[in-house]
């Protein structure tokens, strides 16, 4: 929670890949990382051996291509309530307190004021009206996590075919090509590219700490949990608490959980089409200054395309699919890394 009392993890790489990537994005008191070239000054650091290239890993490709559900909007609406129902319990508490004084005043009347009494037990006569408030957030959450679960099933029971959706990618931009043909029951309706950090592999960052598996884990991860598969922050350590949306016992997760660090470009609207075929489909890179595709075990630097899409399977889904973006030619340097939740609720979809 609080980054400058972690301190800096620094490693020394070494790999067959060239050129070395150079960026730094975020800046030394908050989050941040960076990747240079190797000079003397660093010859006392630990050194790890790992493969980086530009393309995903299969950790990588096997959670974030794909069909995936868009969260149920209630989600969103159980979190915007639980500050005022909670706000409402304590006022109804403190006025249960103070009860007997508001009555002296005659500010407000016995009948208001008072509890029930149910076997040995009283309740406040204002818990009935506050404490049934309190609850919705819970109900709302509850109903959309069985909506969800539905969806999911439906998903992975009945998954559309993979898209094979054409990119042409560059620094200024990315270009959608060609799209395939959709059922007539679905169509596409928006798009846009997000880039982000991924979470780094669990087995080599315990070893670029110099622990063991069975100790003290991580800053930020868990133990290890026992073999199952129902979240990836579950398979990686991170997935501390509740899931939620919640989540299928699966092979496949079919919710896209957010890069923790990340930022996204801004929605695109599907063109207008000509002659069945759609205008040439230009979308935005995310506005902060980013690599290129890199990926190795404890930096991952990950671009992908996002599109929404309606009417398949009667749900509004999205289908993900990774793209190699290159590298720039100049040393990257921001002094801002967004740092998201890791919930999926709150990714923005």
């Amino acid at each position: 929670m609080e980054p400058s009392q972690v301190p800096a993890m620094e490693v020394v790489i070494e790999s067959d890949f060239l050129p070395t990537p150079k960026f730094k994005i975020g800046a030394e008191d908050e989050w941040f990382i960076e990747w240079r070239a190797f000079s003397e000054e660093f010859s006392h650091l630990p050194v790890i051996e790992c493969q980086i290239g530009e393309r995903p890993p299969d950790f990588i490709d096997r959670t974030r291509r794909g069909w995936y559900i868009i969260p149920d909007p209630l989600h969103a609406v159980s979190r915007s309530l639980i500050p005022p129902t909670v706000i409402l319990l304590i006022i109804a508490l403190f006025i249960h307190a103070i009860e007997p004084g508001l009555v002296a005043l005659d500010i407000i009347s016995r009948s208001f004021a008072g509890s029930f009494k149910f076997g040995p037990l009283y309740y406040p006569k204002l818990l009935f009206v506050a404490f049934p408030v309190f609850l919705l957030p819970l109900l709302y959450r509850m109903i959309a996590n069985l909506r969800d679960l539905r969806r999911q099933k439906l998903l992975l029971s009945k998954a559309p075919v993979d898209l094979e959706i054409g990119t042409i990618v560059s620094r200024n931009g990315v270009t959608i090509s060609s799209l395939p043909d959709l059922p007539d029951e679905a169509g596409i309706r928006r798009a846009r590219i997000q880039v982000g950090i991924a979470v780094p592999e669990r087995s080599m960052l315990i070893h670029a700490l110099g622990r063991s598996e069975g100790g003290q884990p991580a800053p930020g991860m868990s133990t290890q949990l026992p073999d199952k598969r129902v979240t990836t922050g579950d398979e990686i350590g991170t997935g501390v608490g509740e899931a939620i949306p919640m989540q299928l016992a699966n092979s496949r997760v079919a919710t896209l959980e957010p890069l923790r660090a990340s930022e996204y470009g801004e929605w695109s609207e599907f063109p207008q089409l000509v002659d069945g075929r759609p205008l040439e489909w230009s979308l935005e890179l995310p506005k902060g200054q980013w690599p290129g595709s890199i990926y190795s075990p404890l930096i991952a630097v990950h671009w992908e395309l996002v599109i929404e899409c309606t009417g398949v399977l009667n749900s509004d889904v999205m289908w993900v699919q990774p793209i190699t973006m290159g590298g720039s030619v100049n040393k990257i340097v921001s002094g801002n890394l967004p740092v998201r939740s890791g919930r999926v609720e709150l990714s923005g979809y």
